[in-house]
């Protein structure tokens, strides 16, 4: 198991909800951590909470809908000079539930790619070439499990193509000590998964982040976070390193 202590992590959408749960818990097991947020002040209370822990966190800001701002957020990282070797690709958006589904207009699929597939696929070709320099590294992007539902098709649209870019690119890591996988928290009662969801936000820990402490140089795969829910970190690891 990984042992990611004096390591730096960035996490997308860390200001709330399971964002905010994996940054603690990674600052718990002393991971130093860039949090993202639409705005600096939003991450002002998970700063200080993880800076509680003995950590270092430094808060960084972007419109993920904007290209131009992403590039200007991983340029100032760069120039932070710190080795990111951990990525969560945690921030997401739930544009809307069409009852009348073959009313989609076409926004939702535009706003819906711009957040959740061309972002995640923006951070992961920042990162992965450094990574695979420093002979080390590991990203998460984080998918749905949503099928069926007309009445969620940008957003499940946008996760299945994350889901492809993240598959391709894991083709040409496996066997590597840089890893590349997904991981989905299930449906949780989040401001995204609404309040009727059934699962609580705590539910998706470890299992969200547990690809982060892998050791067995595979990529590709997807953890249902709801599959380790209760079990200790040692526990998850054992049986996420289990699935082929």
């Amino acid at each position: 198991m990984i042992d990611v202590r004096g390591r730096w992590a960035l996490i997308t959408g860390a200001s709330r909800g399971i964002g905010y749960l994996s940054a603690l818990f990674l600052a718990e097991h002393g991971c130093n951590l860039i949090l993202h947020s639409r705005k600096l002040e939003h991450t002002e209370k998970v700063v200080k909470e993880v800076k509680a822990l003995g950590v270092e966190a430094i808060p960084v800001c972007a419109e993920l809908a904007d290209a131009d701002d992403v590039a200007r957020m991983l340029k100032e990282i760069d120039a932070l000079g710190k080795r990111v070797d951990l990525v969560l690709n945690n921030a997401g958006l739930q544009i809307a539930y069409r009852v009348n589904y073959y009313d989609t207009p076409v926004s939702d699929y535009i706003e819906s790619y711009k957040i959740n597939t061309v972002a995640p696929a923006m951070i992961c070709y920042h990162f992965l070439p450094k990574m695979i320099d420093y002979g080390f590294g590991r990203i998460l992007n984080t998918t749905s499990g949503i099928a069926l539902e007309p009445e969620q098709a940008g957003y499940s649209a946008s996760k299945a193509a994350l889901n492809k870019i993240t598959v391709d690119l894991a083709s040409k890591l496996d066997g590597t000590d840089v890893m590349l996988n997904l991981c989905d928290p299930g449906w949780c009662r989040t401001d995204l998964g609404g309040p009727n969801a059934p699962n609580s936000p705590e539910s998706a820990i470890p299992g969200i982040v547990v690809g982060a402490f892998l050791d067995d140089k595979r990529s590709g795969r997807t953890f249902g976070a709801q599959a380790f829910a209760g079990l200790t970190l040692e526990e998850a690891v054992k049986k996420a390193e289990s699935i082929r």
